[in-house]
């Protein structure tokens, strides 16, 4: 065949065109690579605890608030600083000792507890306040610069904490020990930046709170997606089905359920049945359960307390504290992670649960107090 100048140049062309995606697509598979490589290792648990990884493990606290490379304890010690309100116990150790372990968050403070660029994944968080102030602390996070948090919630709810009322929890992904530390192990990725703003919004001072947040520097997959909890309180005498998540748009997994149930009437108040409906369900929900104790993964009622890996009973407190239906007044604090079992959906989801109970031989409404944190991930570009 005859190759003119024309069609030279044409097969030049095309062959810079091939070569540049052949370019593209060695720097795309490169960069998986490193990805890869940077998680290898990373997943937790011990299964793959010996896998090195080239992530950087940062941590920030009172003593470190930037988590900074080689900036702990580095505070100069000062009498008469607010930012150091336990200098006298404390300040004659000197710089490099145990300078600021704590700090104080007066009535209608705000405190910034983390502030720090990624990419990166928290690994842990693990924080302390005055018992009296667990519900009137709320915690927000805020993932990449957003306006508005993707997570926000009164701190002890945050944590499968009810009513303010200490229970231990002994789950995989949140523990809560004595008296009052609350800790929690949900990985949370973020891309560019995070900050975390712990709020008294009360009347009353905090005189004491302290927190350890543990992350790692590391390239974050495309596939994954921000953590999300959201809290919600209601009556049910004005609202049944009680709304746990409302309608929420995108591609996601929905993770956990944190309830606290007060009873208003005497006698079971667990008939009502849990509801997904998800990616268009209108007036029936695609995931329907059968009672909310079949839901906490019990039967006939809830006869003791129990926390274990995955779900959990963990307060029954009150008037109806020796009944195993529970009595009117009675509070309850109840878990369940969905971390085996993630309720996947892909473009919306809403959660409801029904406040049945017994009464006279019948199950009818019942008007009951519920506040709930749900827990989700959801994809970045929504």
């Amino acid at each position: 065949m005859h190759l003119t100048p024309s069609r030279l140049r044409s097969r030049f062309v095309l062959f810079l065109r091939l070569s540049g995606t052949l370019v593209s697509l060695i720097s795309i598979l490169r960069a998986s690579d490193v990805q890869k490589d940077a998680l290898s290792g990373f997943n937790s648990g011990l299964g793959s605890l010996y896998l090195i990884s080239s992530a950087q493990t940062r941590s920030v606290s009172p003593e470190n608030p930037t988590g900074g490379k080689g900036q702990g304890a580095m505070l100069i010690p000062k009498p008469h600083d607010s930012e150091q309100p336990f200098y006298d116990l404390f300040g004659h150790l000197g710089t490099g000792w145990k300078t600021r372990p704590f700090v104080k968050l007066n009535a209608g403070e705000s405190r910034t507890i983390m502030d720090v660029a990624g990419p990166a994944i928290i690994q842990h968080i693990w924080i302390v306040v005055d018992e009296v102030q667990w519900q009137s602390c709320m915690i927000r996070f805020y993932w990449d610069d957003e306006k508005e948090p993707s997570i926000e919630s009164p701190l002890s709810d945050f944590f499968a904490v009810g009513h303010g009322k200490f229970a231990l929890v002994n789950s995989l992904p949140v523990l809560v020990n004595s008296k009052s530390a609350f800790n929690c192990f949900w990985p949370m990725p973020f891309r560019h930046h995070c900050k975390i703003i712990v709020s008294n919004e009360s009347k009353k001072n905090i005189s004491l709170m302290t927190y350890q947040i543990t992350y790692a520097l590391t390239p974050v997959p495309e596939t994954a997606g921000y953590f999300h909890a959201r809290y919600h309180r209601a009556s049910t005498a004005n609202e049944n089905p009680y709304v746990i998540l409302d309608t929420i748009k995108g591609n996601g997994q929905y993770v956990g359920t944190f309830l606290a149930w007060t009873q208003k009437s005497d006698g079971w108040f667990g008939e009502g049945e849990i509801k997904f409906y998800m990616d268009g369900d209108k007036a029936f929900p695609t995931i329907c359960g059968t009672g909310t104790e079949d839901y906490f993964l019990s039967s006939y009622g809830f006869s003791r307390i129990y926390s274990t890996p995955y779900v959990g009973v963990t307060l029954k407190n009150g008037p109806g504290d020796k009944s195993s239906d529970g009595k009117a007044g009675t509070d309850w604090s109840m878990y369940r992670w969905h971390i085996l079992d993630p309720i996947r959906f892909n473009h919306d989801l809403r959660v409801t649960i029904q406040a049945l109970g017994w009464e006279k031989g019948k199950v009818v409404r019942k008007s009951d107090d519920i506040s709930s944190v749900a827990f989700w991930y959801q994809s970045p570009d929504l």
